[in-house]
């Protein structure tokens, strides 16, 4: 159980809302990637016809899901964490050991793919990267873009649950009645 309840600021709530809103329009994207898989295995086993649009369509939308889907999950408390070790601890210390992690490990990681993703995606559109199979979608330039707006994202949502962990840590918070929520 997560003994750890965080207070809003005003930039977690605005940064949480958005992403918070984006991830439930994203949300249907899943359910489109689902149709498109139908209709291709029907077009193969019914009517012996492939389409190699069809295949590449199934894989950028499961990228656009993913990557899109990543920060509203940080925001939303969704991602794996090791709970036996988190237990244990107190909400305190759950605090320090997330402030920790996502100074040391995740923001690192996030500036890394987003100075090396940058370069990677405007060669991309620079070259106007299509795919280099028969019947292939253009614009992969389109897809490889997504990588560092996904990350930039996945900052936000990382530097609200800072200033969220900054109140709790350090009682700076701008909401009077100190709203408290586990997410």
């Amino acid at each position: 159980m997560d003994k750890l309840r965080l207070p809003e600021t005003a930039f977690s709530r605005a940064i949480d809302g958005a992403l918070d809103v984006m991830g439930r329009h994203i949300s249907w994207l899943w359910l489109v990637l689902l149709g498109v898989i139908v209709v291709n295995v029907v077009m193969r086993y019914l009517f012996d016809e492939g389409h190699i649009e069809l295949e590449e369509l199934q894989w950028h939308l499961y990228s656009i899901g993913f990557l899109l889907g990543l920060s509203y999950t940080y925001q939303a408390n969704g991602h794996v964490r090791v709970d036996v070790v988190l237990v244990k601890l107190s909400a305190r210390n759950q605090a320090w050991l997330e402030l920790y992690g996502i100074l040391l490990a995740l923001l690192p990681f996030i500036v890394l793919i987003i100075w090396y993703g940058i370069p990677y995606a405007m060669l991309s559109f620079e070259l106007n990267e299509i795919s280099q199979a028969p019947g292939g979608l253009p614009y992969r330039w389109f897809i490889k873009a997504l990588l560092p707006l996904s990350f930039l994202l996945l900052l936000l949502a990382a530097l609200a649950r800072l200033t969220r962990l900054f109140a709790f840590l350090f009682g700076a918070t701008d909401h009077p009645e100190g709203n408290h929520e586990s997410r």
